[in-house]
């Protein structure tokens, strides 16, 4: 099935394939009846409030009045302080045995930053390419408030205890950090690259589409989706370019020997 082509393509008897299309047209008129009637909806319950059926808006909670959805995933220790989570709908016999996998499977995980296993440089590693014409920037000091530096030290601490930055001396880029609010009330520290990235050309190569990670499954019995945990400082920086890559800390400048968050062409890389 592929969405961009708007093609559904099966196999029949005799080896043969039957190619079933859609007429753009058509589509592109139901495309646009549909946004024409397209209304905010809202869940309709009823309740007793005098008796009569109210419209209830699912954004705000009735103190306990609306149904609230099923769990679908429990947490199984599989050593001590080590936990994972696995479908609550699974076939008893099923999670037994992935279950009895994960344990005798456990030392393959990674459950802190010290245990994560970075790729071989001679496999791969980043390398970064720069356009030798433009100038290199080193951006002004950007000053935090006592709270927000007490967090960059603590990540910048964090960074170098495992190995992920080190101190430079001379660079002839250097970045800042900023501090972005996360959803969950944290604050994650990122890097500004933004002129080192004009400085890097995009690469081209295309990502796979949907319609190859969907072919990808086919046929498989089990889908399992891994949050890798910082899954881009597993490859290393190549060695001539780690010095391009620093940034400023409270005392002093780091470099970083993996490859960091935000530049150009790594998300991509990642991605692939």
């Amino acid at each position: 099935m592929s969405p961009v082509h708007m093609k559904v393509k099966y196999p029949i008897e005799g080896g043969r394939v039957r190619v079933i299309k859609v007429y753009q047209r058509s589509a592109r008129k139901c495309y646009e009846g549909s946004l024409k009637n397209k209304k905010r909806c809202w869940q309709l319950e009823r309740v007793e409030r005098s008796g009569e059926e109210v419209e209830l808006d699912p954004r705000v909670d009735y103190e306990g009045e609306r149904s609230q959805p099923v769990e679908e995933t429990k947490s199984i220790e599989l050593a001590e302080g080590r936990l994972v989570r696995i479908s609550s709908q699974m076939d008893v016999n099923r999670e037994r045995k992935l279950i009895d996998c994960l344990k005798e499977n456990v030392g393959a995980f990674a459950w802190s930053v010290q245990d994560m296993r970075r790729i071989d440089p001679d496999f791969i590693c980043h390398r970064l390419l720069v356009n030798p014409n433009v100038k290199s920037v080193v951006q002004k000091k950007r000053k935090f408030s006592e709270e927000r530096q007490q967090i960059v030290n603590q990540e910048v601490e964090k960074l170098r205890s495992v190995g992920y930055i080190r101190e430079i001396q001379y660079p002839t880029w250097i970045a800042n950090v900023v501090l972005v609010h996360k959803s969950d009330g944290k604050w994650r520290m990122c890097t500004d690259f933004m002129n080192f990235n004009k400085a890097c050309p995009k690469d081209a190569y295309l990502l796979p589409t949907i319609d190859r990670l969907v072919d990808g499954v086919a046929g498989c019995e089990l889908l399992s989706f891994m949050d890798v945990y910082s899954r881009y400082n597993k490859i290393r920086m190549h060695p001539k370019d780690i010095e391009k890559t620093a940034f400023r800390g409270a005392s002093s400048n780091f470099c970083y020997t993996v490859m960091p968050f935000g530049l150009k062409n790594a998300e991509q890389l990642i991605d692939d």
